[in-house]
């Protein structure tokens, strides 16, 4: 018997649907942690703020 629908569906099936989901999920999880490089460690620069400056690509005098 063929099973069209969840609701419709035994304990059994079920039960795969939840086992193929977990192993499902343990094989992405799994993927995402082993593809990193380890090699490739990148730090945060820390930029501290200086004086503010204004920018202007034109010679008209700046509205403030």
């Amino acid at each position: 018997m063929n099973n069209h629908s969840i609701h419709s569906a035994d304990r059994s099936t079920h039960l795969k649907i939840v086992v193929v989901a977990l192993v499902a999920g343990i094989v992405v999880t799994g993927f995402g942690l082993f593809s990193r490089s380890d090699g490739d460690v990148q730090t945060a620069r820390v930029i501290k703020a200086g004086q503010p400056t204004a920018f202007t690509s034109s010679n008209a005098s700046a509205v403030r």
